[in-house]
């Protein structure tokens, strides 16, 4: 498979090959797994309630244990009464966990293919601003008929950075940082052919 090389200005530079490992139908149960383990691993994990004995109080016996009639009761912080413990609330935790790293990896390439196949996906020589100027940036994505988008680069591009992280609809990644979550959260993807290369899956 080939894919156009352009530039800014939307003019066809060159070709680049792409290997065999974007070439058939992506896999959606992949996708499901791998996109669930993301997010797993971006919950913090903090949430906490206190139980019994954690609550504040409920160190003396609230009445005796024979003789007023009453249920019989240990402490005014037993779930059953108002301002007691929480029964079994959430403790802090740790959500993450792992996917093989080849299915991992199939996943990422199975985004790829998915956006491929759907003309969606914007190969640059480079992308490069004079400034870091936000104004530069929607001009550049207007011209290019984009109003949502992840941008991949393969290295630092302080300006293209500054410029496009006020814009709400798109998001700039470093080629090491690829993933698929982003991949599919984003309807366009614009990537420049040393991110490609970078990704290893130019022939």
């Amino acid at each position: 498979m080939n894919v156009d090389v352009i530039n800014t200005d939307g003019k066809k530079v060159s070709e680049l090959a792409l290997n065999a490992s974007v070439d058939g139908a992506p896999n959606n149960a992949l996708f499901y797994e791998v996109v669930k383990m993301q997010l797993a691993n971006r919950r913090s994990g903090t949430a906490c309630t206190k139980t019994k004995g954690l609550v504040s109080g409920g160190g003396v016996k609230p009445w005796k244990q024979k003789g007023t009639g009453r249920a019989r009761s240990g402490s005014n912080r037993s779930p059953v009464w108002r301002h007691g413990g929480t029964v079994f609330g959430p403790r802090p935790r740790d959500y993450s966990y792992k996917v093989p790293k080849k299915a991992v990896r199939e996943a990422l390439l199975s985004a790829l293919r998915l956006r491929l196949t759907e003309g969606k996906v914007r190969v640059y020589d480079a992308i490069e601003f004079k400034e870091p100027k936000t104004r530069i940036a929607c001009e550049f994505l207007k011209k290019a008929g984009f109003d949502n988008g992840l941008i991949v680069i393969e290295g630092k591009n302080n300006n293209l950075e500054l410029a496009a992280r006020n814009l709400k609809d798109f998001k700039v990644l470093k080629a090491a940082g690829i993933n698929v979550y982003d991949i599919l959260n984003y309807d366009n993807l614009l990537i420049t052919k040393a991110a490609l290369e970078k990704i290893g899956v130019s022939a």
